[in-house]
């Protein structure tokens, strides 16, 4: 895998426009995602935080195969729009549950209603990748952790071993 790309996206916004991401970044993107392609068997992987809804038609003009973080939690990043409207063009990897809010705050039941969701919504006909939207911080409860990857193991049918 090559990873491609830089964060375009805020909270609420973006760093550029679509026109300028077009004009300065794709052609770059493109051509690096069509030597990948056309030489090797890997997948591109574009890193990008926050609101990035309106270049994902650009990402995937690129040849970029993967969007990570997939940050829900941004304006315009629900999970079910994403999936419905990219989801046969580019696949997810994160968004499996919120590290702003729900992981660090919320209570070990709210973390597994939202895993167990974003599993559901992302892996409908394949093209997700669980990982969190960002790195898990300091003084998330471990019960939260634990949580988390029980609902995983939930959604895919794994028994976790007794502690």
């Amino acid at each position: 895998m090559v990873m491609i790309g830089t964060d375009f996206g805020t909270q609420t916004s973006s760093f550029c426009s679509v026109k300028t991401y077009q004009e300065l970044f794709l052609p770059y993107c493109a051509k690096v995602g069509r030597w990948i392609h056309e030489n090797t068997n890997w997948k591109t992987f574009a890193h990008s935080c926050g609101s990035v809804e309106r270049f994902i038609p650009s990402f995937i003009e690129a040849g970029i195969d993967i969007l990570n973080p997939v940050q829900c939690s941004a304006v315009g990043m629900g999970p079910e729009h994403l999936k419905n409207t990219y989801g046969d063009h580019i696949a997810f990897w994160g968004g499996g549950v919120d590290t702003q809010h729900v992981l660090p705050f919320g209570t070990p039941e709210e973390v597994r209603k939202q895993v167990l969701e974003r599993c559901r919504i992302f892996s409908r006909d394949g093209g997700f990748v669980f990982n969190t939207i960002h790195n898990v911080q300091a003084r998330t409860p471990v019960k939260n952790i634990v949580a988390m990857l029980e609902a995983v193991h939930e959604f895919n049918g794994v028994q976790m071993p007794a502690a």
